[in-house]
């Protein structure tokens, strides 16, 4: 069985994330999805404006049906040694240094990396700016 694996904070969940979660099950026969805990994401960001708890963000993710795992994660390069996995999928926009050494203990230890492009016209921050706005 090929394993694939996929991080994000999936606060709003939208169109593109359901996207992402299918083309990376393609990708193999079982997907597993880590979801940031979200006192880590105000650690390195404690501007971001987290609608969604934790749990309540595991919760919706884990019911996408291309999705067979759910775990929590606080740092991608932490978590990724962590779970069994063959295909590491990642964002063009997920370039910080974590990712870096996260995808390079991937290439270290034999493990597949894609990058799936974002879909367009779609994002969790352009949802919350027209929520804003109206």
């Amino acid at each position: 069985m090929k394993k694939v694996f996929t991080v994000g904070v999936f606060d709003l969940l939208h169109k593109g994330h359901v996207l992402l979660f299918k083309r990376a099950k393609a990708l193999g026969d079982y997907l597993i999805v880590a979801v940031q805990d979200s006192e880590t994401i105000l650690k390195y960001k404690p501007d971001a404006e987290v609608v969604n708890s934790t749990d309540d963000r595991c919760l919706m993710v884990d019911s996408i049906k291309y999705v067979d795992e759910v775990v929590v994660y606080k740092d991608v390069d932490t978590i990724v040694p962590m779970v069994d996995f063959d295909v590491f999928v990642t964002g063009g926009d997920q370039t910080h240094a974590g990712f870096h050494r996260a995808v390079k203990w991937c290439e270290d230890n034999g493990k597949e990396v894609t990058t799936l492009s974002r879909t367009e016209n779609v994002s969790s921050s352009e949802i919350k700016e027209h929520i804003k706005q109206h």
